[in-house]
């Protein structure tokens, strides 16, 4: 891995440099930028910096080959076939449950799949691993009872996508666990990737409203069709498509995140204030009404992941102080969520005693908490001792592998634990 201090110290080395640069181009590309303020005076820094932006705009003007729509055709072929997999073969499904078991193995299958067809160099041993993964996770989940809805299944169909998120954060890395920067890469990826799906989702709903309304104009239905095949397929496949956007057309989320996430922050923090204004002006109590904790949760979990986001976008370009300090106050407030959120959970515990979801919430919350404390403590030295907020990004991408291992605790640990009846 090319570090930052390679290329300050050969600045004025540039046989070394051309050297870093041809071994690994996007890592190079990534520290030179990282610093190029502290070298920006230097003359063989302009150059660089002039090489290297007029590569990046060259390859965002990139030609989409033939073999490039074939894959993401099999891809979304293939996908579409397992999602449609009960009515195409016949098989005997209770009620919804074969969506609610299978919709997360499906899609991330779908987009391990694509990220392996267009690797340059496939590594059989990544995707035999792969392989077993998403097969032993599909005969676990499909295996447990259809019948029986207690907590600790439910807790496995809410965490298991988020397991097999992690490990498609492993095929997307190559299986580089050691590669801090390259886990940074896939958390911008994954926020573009939010973007793209929610634009393509908007679409798609204008496109539907448009077309059940040209058929129904000339007397044919074809609702109950659309939206029991049209729109399950697209909702799976739809993440596909976008990827192949992110990797063959980056100059369209280029120009959409760093706006995005300029506006989302400041609005988060508005609302974020507003609402807990709100909670104090109502006085709705948090410790005995279940159903506002769960929404105050989700509302903790939408937040943090606009805080990840928003410091991946921002850590991008050049020093923005303004967006810095929106996300050191965006990240105390979330704390302040954290915390009255855990002593909640906490009162229920004492009162009511453990339950699987009170226990997975507990874990939750608490790792997002240590979480938050070590993102606002890189923010206090980013914003009052200069730090550059580039750091912030490496103790998010450090902390990945503690969110998957308390997937992996709740996924098989909990029916265990709890058991299934």
């Amino acid at each position: 891995m090319i570090k930052k201090d390679d290329i300050k110290n050969n600045i004025d080395n540039p046989e070394l440099l051309e050297k870093l640069y041809q071994e690994d181009r996007k890592a190079f590309s990534q520290a030179f930028f990282k610093i190029y303020d502290e070298i920006a005076e230097n003359d063989i820094a302009t150059f660089w910096k002039t090489r290297l932006e007029f590569t990046q705009q060259k390859e965002e003007r990139v030609t989409v080959r033939k073999n490039d729509l074939f894959v993401v055709l099999l891809t979304y072929l293939v996908t579409a076939v397992l999602i449609k997999s009960p009515q195409i073969f016949g098989l005997n499904v209770i009620g919804d449950f074969f969506y609610i078991k299978n919709v997360g193995l499906i899609v991330f299958f779908g987009l391990s799949m694509y990220v392996f067809l267009t690797k340059k160099k496939l590594n059989l041993s990544h995707v035999l691993i792969s392989l077993l993964v998403f097969a032993g996770s599909a005969v676990y989940v499909n295996l447990l009872p259809s019948n029986v809805m207690n907590d600790s299944i439910m807790l496995v169909y809410l965490h298991l996508p988020l397991m097999l998120w992690c490990l498609y954060g492993l095929v997307y890395i190559n299986f580089d666990v050691k590669d801090v920067a390259r886990r940074i890469d896939y958390i911008q990826y994954m926020g573009d990737l939010a973007i793209l799906y929610a634009i393509i989702a908007l679409v798609g709903g204008i496109l539907t409203a448009v077309t059940l309304g040209l058929f129904d104009a000339i007397g044919l239905n074809i609702e109950q069709f659309y939206f029991e095949y049209i729109i399950p397929i697209g909702a799976v496949c739809a993440p596909i498509v976008a990827t192949f956007i992110i990797k063959k057309l980056p100059f369209i989320k280029n120009q959409l995140a760093p706006i995005i996430a300029k506006v989302f922050s400041p609005l988060v923090l508005l609302t974020l204030i507003i609402y807990l204004s709100s909670i104090l002006i109502t006085g709705k109590n948090l410790y005995h009404d279940r159903d506002f904790l769960i929404v105050f949760n989700l509302l903790l979990l939408g937040v943090m992941a606009i805080i990840v986001f928003s410091l991946s976008e921002t850590a991008k370009g050049e020093k923005q102080k303004f967006n810095e300090i929106i996300l050191f106050i965006l990240t105390i407030l979330t704390l302040v969520v954290d915390l009255i959120a855990l002593s909640a959970i906490l009162y229920r515990l004492r009162e009511f005693g453990f339950t699987p979801n009170r226990t997975a919430v507990l874990g939750s919350n608490l790792l997002i908490f240590v979480n938050l404390v070590l993102i606002l403590i890189d923010l206090i030295k980013v914003n009052f001792k200069g730090r550059k907020i580039s750091k912030v990004e490496i103790i998010i991408a450090r902390y990945l592998p503690v969110y998957m291992i308390w997937t992996v605790i709740v996924v098989f640990g909990f029916p265990l634990i709890f058991g299934l009846q």
